[in-house]
């Protein structure tokens, strides 16, 4: 696959996940630049809002092996990992695969699991692994988690941990609609617009290709210069009681490249970098007025104001 070919699978998934998901195109290009850069996505936002609808409808473009996990509050690690069991006509103990064996899990509302349930897809998302009573089984490749969850002050939800989010390489919310495309979402109910009923339109393979692709976006020294100075921004802000980690530094490096090539170029530049930042950066930290992921990213945001960007030819000489 060619880069040209690449940007023409990635359009054509723009448009058919927009044609499902009504007035969310800002989220949809988010969505796979966060799945281009081989990360796991969080969407938060209230029921009702599409969360769910997103996830499914991208799925069930890309032909691979797909898993929905229903997180509840009775929800056992077991119940996603798998677990031994005897086999009493031969026995001996086989390994039963939990739903977590796919290339794309769908963690519907996992913050209404307990955070014990919660931290049994740690390993899966950091290393690609599920360990079961002392034995490793490794997970197929592609391996994306899209989760969804209700905002924390929500009856019945148990806050993620730290280090939970900082498995996400973004955190999105759906925002709020606009009345022209309510009327429009309206317009559409009935009609034949199931993700479940839509062709395919690229494999699991492709995805891999992609990603190996925007891997090879170059990024100039300065830039990675830039994105070290706005991390190191976070450890020393003085309404940020935690910053974030060197892993945050890497995700938004690798977003950034996926940006860039999802608009077709072969270098990334400044803007995808700013775009990107409150995606990549605002979950990971922990500030001193709460968990509020709006007041987390205005201080992105206010950090980005008080650095000067890099000027040069960002090309690759």
């Amino acid at each position: 696959m060619d880069a040209s070919r690449g940007k023409e699978l990635i359009d054509r998934l723009k448009r058919s996940i927009n044609s499902v998901v009504i007035g969310k195109e800002e989220v949809t290009d988010l969505l796979l630049t966060g799945i281009v850069a081989g990360g796991h996505i969080m969407i938060e936002d209230m029921p009702g809002t599409g969360k769910t609808l997103m996830a499914k409808t991208l799925s069930a473009r890309i032909s691979s092996d797909f898993s929905r996990i229903q997180f509840t509050p009775d929800l056992l690690p077991a119940d996603i990992t798998g677990l031994n069991v005897y086999d009493q006509r031969e026995g001996i103990f086989r390994f039963v695969k939990g739903p977590v064996f796919a290339n794309i899990i769908l963690a519907d509302e996992i913050n209404r699991a307990t955070p014990r349930t919660q931290s049994a897809l740690l390993e899966a998302m950091e290393e690609g692994q599920v360990t079961v009573d002392n034995e490793t089984y490794m997970l197929p490749r592609p391996f994306v988690v899209i989760a969804t969850e209700n905002p924390v002050e929500t009856s019945g939800t148990f806050p993620l941990p730290e280090a939970s989010l900082d498995r996400f390489a973004m955190y999105l919310t759906m925002g709020a609609i606009r009345p022209e495309d309510e009327v429009r979402m309206l317009g559409v109910i009935g009609e034949e617009h199931a993700d479940t009923s839509a062709d395919t339109i690229c494999t699991s393979d492709d995805i891999e290709e992609l990603k190996n692709m925007a891997d090879k976006v170059y990024i100039h020294d300065d830039l990675k210069g830039y994105i070290v100075e706005i991390t190191n921004k976070t450890r020393n802000h003085s309404s940020i009681r935690m910053g974030v980690s060197p892993r945050a530094s890497l995700w938004l490096m690798k977003t950034a490249k996926a940006r860039a090539f999802i608009r077709g170029r072969d270098h990334v530049l400044p803007d995808d970098i700013k775009e990107l930042a409150e995606y990549v950066l605002a979950h990971r930290m922990i500030i001193y007025s709460g968990r509020d992921i709006a007041s987390k990213r205005r201080l992105i945001r206010e950090i980005l104001g008080s650095i000067e960007v890099p000027s040069e030819e960002w090309r690759r000489r």
